[in-house]
């Protein structure tokens, strides 16, 4: 899975990231459950961090995650921890502290996994494609339903203006659900579209995590959002 980053593409359409004060089970346990819905052209990207547990309690949540999305078909992706996707044999790393993305992205360039962002500005998006990033989150578009909003949302005529600041892939994060994500895509401007969307809450915090991802992946496939 690693060929997308020398292709320069990202290939997934939802961006699914855990958060374990989210999640109502274990998140291994309901990340498999999510395997049975993979039945669809569109690749997944299971996203988590734990910043709570030491590093070898980490890696072996990645080892169990890694066999998971192996057999779902779906990318890995770890927040933060370069030392922990490159020891699990992860698909990526997702840099949540703008801070910190230079440090990370170096590490993880020299690798050819995929480098992914978290933007809360048009400038970050920039920024992040100035200095190599493969793919930006930007948010929050609307109110997120897993936490309170740590600023103003930007709503659909901020997300076109990240979508239009670097020449990235942009995923929408922030109280995305299958009626906003079609909302997104049929008011976007075609030049300005998000690649696809982020989801926390409306997925793991679901009563059935893989009849949600149906329903978002259902929104993804839509004619406005295809084109």
């Amino acid at each position: 899975m690693t060929s997308q980053k020398k292709n320069g593409r990202v290939g997934f359409r939802l961006y699914l990231i855990t958060d374990r004060h989210v999640v109502k089970s274990g998140i291994s346990s309901r990340r498999a459950k999510l395997r049975c819905r993979r039945r669809h052209p569109v690749r997944l990207r299971c996203s988590f961090a734990r910043k709570d547990l030491p590093a070898r309690d980490l890696y072996e949540l990645a080892i169990r995650l890694r066999e998971i999305c192996t057999r779902a078909g779906a990318l890995l992706i770890v927040n933060d921890r370069v030392d922990v996707a490159i020891a699990a044999n992860a698909d990526g790393v997702h840099s949540a502290v703008r801070l910190d993305w230079r440090q990370h992205g170096a590490q993880a360039a020299r690798t050819t996994r995929l480098i992914g962002v978290s933007s809360h500005s048009p400038p970050d998006v920039s920024g992040a494609a100035r200095e190599g990033a493969d793919f930006a989150v930007f948010g929050p578009i609307f109110d997120p339903l897993s936490k309170p909003a740590a600023g103003p949302v930007w709503g659909a005529s901020g997300l076109s203006a990240a979508c239009r600041a670097g020449a990235i892939p942009v995923f929408a994060l922030g109280g995305i659900t299958p009626s906003a994500a079609r909302e997104l895509f049929e008011s976007a401007d075609p030049a300005a579209k998000p690649a696809g969307v982020a989801s926390i809450g409306a997925i793991f915090a679901a009563d059935s995590p893989a009849l949600a991802t149906a329903a978002m992946l259902s929104a993804l496939r839509s004619p406005t959002a295809q084109r």
